[in-house]
């Protein structure tokens, strides 16, 4: 079989990075080289910083990363797109546009002999109660249909500038957490209580925490946190047999 890549956290749009056109610039030129060689490319989340469809209007920019992805769907590759907690306002437009496989929750897949579990990773055992209760606002039906009713003009400014206070926010206080081990990071947590249920699952793939993770989970699991494509531009390749973290050097042959 062919590889299969998995990445998450670019957070493309977002005005809190001063190198964002290099940076989507990166994100296209690693998809051009993956092309030939993936079967499939899972994009776990928070691709863009901010992202709300309106019935007629999206956000502008994007052209390089969305024609690229086209190119790929054009061409048979599988690309799956799973909303994040930045870019969860999403309708038809990917599917019909570009082509993408849209995925709103955590979904079980079989990819070769192994089950995996992906996922953006955002809700799942948090303990931030104010994170759980703004999710609970963003995935209120009645608190988007108020939202959609704002003008673009000032709707999409607004989550814009939302986002970069938030990212700016984490800067200053040193960014995301670091790995805060095994027994307090809440994704490797709700890995192992759910694994108590579903014990047949070999991987469990999320973004959302900007870590590199890759944790044997016994008896015959594990799990990988993706990190992100701001300062880490990291992925993982399942290779039919192995799976892997990489960080992406540009002039360097991926896998």
């Amino acid at each position: 079989m062919k590889n299969i890549y998995f990445l998450s956290d670019a957070h493309l749009g977002s005005q809190a990075i001063p190198h964002a056109r290099q940076q989507e610039r990166r994100l296209v030129r690693f998809l051009d080289e993956v092309k030939d060689k993936a079967q499939a490319i899972y994009l776990l989340g928070d691709i863009f910083d901010f992202w709300h469809e309106y019935k007629n209007v999206v956000p502008k920019g994007y052209t390089r990363i969305l024609g690229k992805i086209s190119e790929l769907t054009d061409m048979g590759v599988e690309v799956h797109f799973f909303t994040g907690n930045h870019d969860m306002w999403c309708k038809d437009y990917f599917e019909k546009e570009c082509g993408m496989i849209m995925h709103t929750e955590p979904v079980t897949v079989e990819l070769g002999d192994e089950v995996f579990l992906l996922g953006h990773g955002d809700g799942l055992g948090d303990p931030s109660r104010k994170f759980r209760l703004l999710r609970s606002v963003f995935h209120n039906p009645v608190c988007q249909w108020l939202f959609a009713s704002v003008h673009p003009r000032w709707g999409v400014g607004f989550g814009l500038c939302w986002a970069k206070h938030s990212r700016l926010k984490h800067g200053n206080e040193g960014g995301d957490p670091p790995y805060m081990g095994e027994d307090k990071e809440y994704l490797v947590q709700y890995a192992k209580r759910y694994l108590t249920a579903h014990p047949d699952v070999n991987y469990f793939v999320f973004g959302h925490r900007h870590i590199q993770l890759n944790l044997a989970l016994p008896p015959h699991s594990r799990i990988l946190i993706l990190g992100d494509w701001i300062t880490q531009y990291s992925y993982a390749v399942y290779d039919g047999e192995s799976m892997y973290l990489e960080t992406y050097l540009e002039g360097e042959t991926c896998p």
